[in-house]
């Protein structure tokens, strides 16, 4: 009996022990950058693949993707152009906000899915578009020089920002026009107000800054509230042997258009 009595009290003694170690010890939150399973392996960052690639590359139907509305003719030059809302409404007060200063913004182009794309690219490559009054086709006969020729201005299909609805070209196509008397006065009016839209032009002038991507573009401005997160994503997705299905495409890879043209845009657009 004396030696079941002993035997109860330590056995007791033990498990106050352990219920005391056990209240006195926070419990570890893992958090998903803590949790490793070797301390010195390389942590790589996981990709938020929030748009899928059929998106970024424009494999879409603007008129029936959730979040596009058609742009009012009284901001568009031609009906059936489509945006993203948010980029549309911030587009909407901001030529609301340019009005007051007498000055007229209207959207020339905006969305454009890959076949869309599609159809420009290969008119110029295959001469139905002049470019610079001239036939490709027949004017430069290697494939790279004639693809980097038409990446002047024009996006490969599958690699356009205009694929986003975030992206749209304003008044006018042609840098001339910008550079002097209401035009002038239009760009310089974009310049110091558009970011304060949430708005940025991509394709600013061809030097140390931007040594590569597509020339000067005076009309072209981005939704950057929307257009960055995209821009990231097709850094990470996006690969130059996905770029393919019209003429031309073969070149994508030796021109390295990922890097020197989707990502060739102003810095400024990425921060």
């Amino acid at each position: 009996m004396k030696n079941n009595i002993v035997a109860f009290f330590f056995l007791m003694l033990l498990l106050s022990c352990g219920t005391d170690q056990k209240s006195n010890t926070a419990s570890p939150v893992i958090t998903h950058q803590q949790a490793t399973v070797n301390p010195q392996q390389k942590v790589i960052p996981q990709v938020k693949k929030d748009f899928p690639i059929d998106f970024i590359m424009g494999k879409f139907n603007p008129e029936r993707e959730d979040g596009f509305v058609e742009i009012q003719q009284k901001y568009a030059s031609n009906s059936g152009m489509y945006m993203q809302r948010k980029a549309y409404d911030a587009f909407v007060k901001m030529a609301m906000a340019a009005e007051e200063d007498r000055i007229s913004l209207k959207v020339i182009s905006a969305a454009r899915n890959f076949f869309r794309q599609k159809t420009i690219w290969e008119r110029k490559w295959n001469g139905q578009t002049k470019v610079d009054g001239k036939d490709l086709s027949k004017a430069i006969q290697k494939p790279k020089q004639r693809a980097l020729k038409i990446l002047e201005f024009s996006s490969m299909p599958g690699t356009s920002r205009h694929h986003w609805g975030t992206d749209i070209d304003i008044n006018n196509l042609n840098n001339s026009y910008f550079a002097s008397g209401q035009g002038k006065k239009e760009y310089d009016w974009l310049v110091a107000n558009a970011p304060s839209f949430g708005f940025c032009q991509p394709y600013t002038p061809i030097n140390a800054a931007r040594p590569k991507g597509y020339f000067e573009e005076k009309w072209h401005w981005s939704y950057m509230p929307i257009s960055k997160p995209l821009t990231d994503a097709a850094e990470a997705q996006l690969r130059n042997e996905l770029i393919n299905g019209f003429d031309g495409s073969e070149t994508a890879v030796e021109i390295d258009v990922v890097k020197h043209f989707v990502l060739g845009i102003n810095r400024g657009c990425r921060h």
